[in-house]
């Protein structure tokens, strides 16, 4: 893309002065429109050194209501951040609807440089990129403007620019070792950018080369490219995105109504001595993940009252505090809401050697979501998918993940509601709302089987937890975060 590109022809400034003014205006009115649209604006910088990458950026955002944008620099990722998946700091900075959020360098810069650095080669460098076009495609999935522009100068104007930069003292910070590495292997650099563009260029996120020769007509590049996409988004926004097919291989799951739970108890001398061993031994892993430094992701969903809360008890207690967290999940705040369904999860997530535990999770989307009407049916229905890619980006990354799904029949679950209804220490486990979704029990089941079927993937499979005894749950639970640990550290 950059080796046989070619610029148009610079306009007049009288012409430039002039469009720029109209864009400023529109842009203006569209920041506006875009909030009541309620759809959300990426815009991505990346480009030379000294190509002028955040001058553009404050020139532009003169033009829209501070409240309504957000500016970050995305320098070199910190240990902090190389102890998270690659994406997490990425998604970590994507915008409420109707808001913008605008990246000094991004994805692009972390990946080039790793590349550079021989950090990624190979079959490790064609995963980073299918992550990173999944991403790109689950946002414009989900309704987010994401406009990537590479701001082109040549060998020339690029060591100019640094020399008038060094020349202050003022200034001379602005310019790092890279970029005069950069300016020195210009040829190698333009290599590995073009093989990157053209690896990420696609129809719903393509790149867009700026001529940032002339600082002016940078700046009506820009704004000109901004304005015609968030209108053509505005247009479309009503409009259903294709759901994919799932390309990831599964493990064949049955229908609840087929498990068993007949048998599947055990007794309290049995429970009490297998329990004390069973931890006793989680104890004992936790230490080696951490010094591992291996993530582990362990997430529960079932039905009201099946137990959960007592499961994940006895699995915390054999765990060093300060190497877990349990994140108990309610209805998205509103902040939460505002944006894309996976990023209340994807901040959530533990630092490579600690554990997260979920009290539901990211299945939501396609159960309560689902037959609440909390979404569209394309939205759910497409979750399948982005759902085992966002797994597959946390299986990648070498997270252990358990799933566990805790079952129980109706009749269990009608006696455990007229329990705690019935005892005053327990009422406030019990809820309107878990009544109502009782009347919903066979649509639920149906979605739940439909969740287990397209979701259980050879790399996150479902584990199903038979809990009409809660002490074999407990314990069965217990074995599989064992086993699924011990793989792992092999």
């Amino acid at each position: 893309m950059l080796k046989n590109w070619n610029p148009e022809l610079i306009p007049e400034k009288e012409d430039i002065k002039e469009r720029l003014v109209t864009a400023r205006t529109k842009l203006y009115e569209l920041q506006m429109a875009l909030k009541e649209h309620k759809i959300p604006v990426i815009v991505l910088f990346e480009g030379w050194g000294a190509s002028g990458k955040g001058s553009t950026i404050s020139k532009v955002i003169k033009n829209i209501d501070p409240r309504f944008f957000k500016v970050a620099t995305m320098s070199a990722p910190t240990e902090e951040d190389l102890r998270r998946p690659f994406l997490y700091r990425y998604f970590k900075e994507i915008p409420e609807a109707g808001k913008f959020t605008f990246l000094d360098s991004g994805w692009m810069d972390q990946t080039c440089r790793d590349r550079m650095d021989k950090n990624l080669k190979g079959e490790i460098y064609v995963k980073r990129i299918d992550s990173i076009r999944r991403f790109e495609r689950q946002l414009t999935d989900n309704g987010y403007v994401l406009l990537k522009f590479f701001m082109q100068i040549d060998r020339k104007e690029q060591e100019k620019r640094m020399g008038v930069l060094l020349e202050s003292k003022d200034t001379c910070w602005r310019i790092n070792d890279y970029d005069l590495w950069q300016n020195d292997h210009y040829k190698k650099c333009r290599k590995v950018f073009d093989q990157y563009m053209r690896d990420t260029n696609t129809s719903s996120a393509p790149w867009y080369i700026i001529d940032a020769s002339d600082r002016k007509w940078a700046e009506l590049q820009v704004l000109e490219t901004m304005i015609s996409n968030i209108e053509i988004a505005m247009e479309n926004s009503k409009h259903s995105v294709p759901i994919l097919q799932n390309v990831f291989p599964m493990v064949e799951m049955p229908k609840l109504d087929e498990i068993p739970l007949d048998g599947k108890e055990v007794d309290d001398e049995q429970y009490k001595t297998e329990l004390k061993e069973l931890q006793a031994k989680l104890g004992s892993l936790h230490n080696r993940l951490y010094r591992k430094r291996v993530p582990v992701i362990i997430t529960y969903e079932g039905w009201d009252a099946a137990g959960k809360g007592g499961n994940i008890k006895r699995i915390a207690e054999a765990l060093d505090p300060r190497g877990f967290e349990v994140h108990p999940i309610a209805s998205p705040e509103p902040h939460e809401k505002a944006r894309h369904y996976l990023w209340r999860f994807w901040t959530r997530l533990p630092k490579d050697g600690h554990i997260a535990i979920f009290d539901r999770t990211w299945y939501g989307r396609v159960m309560v979501e689902r037959l609440e009407g909390f979404c569209s049916e394309n939205d759910w229905r497409r979750a399948y998918n982005e759902i085992n890619e966002f797994e597959k980006e946390l299986s990648d990354w070498g997270a252990v993940i358990v799933k566990f799904w805790v079952q129980i029949d109706k009749d269990t679950q009608l006696a455990r509601f007229n329990d705690r209804q019935n005892n005053p220490e327990k009422r406030w486990k019990i809820t309107d709302e878990d009544w109502r979704n009782r009347e919903k029990w066979d649509q639920y089941e149906g979605a739940v089987d439909e969740m287990l079927q397209k979701t259980s993937t050879t790399y996150a499979p479902w584990h199903i937890l038979e809990s009409v005894d809660k002490k074999y749950a407990r314990l069965k639970a217990l074995r599989i975060v064992i086993d699924e640990i011990e793989k792992a550290l092999k």
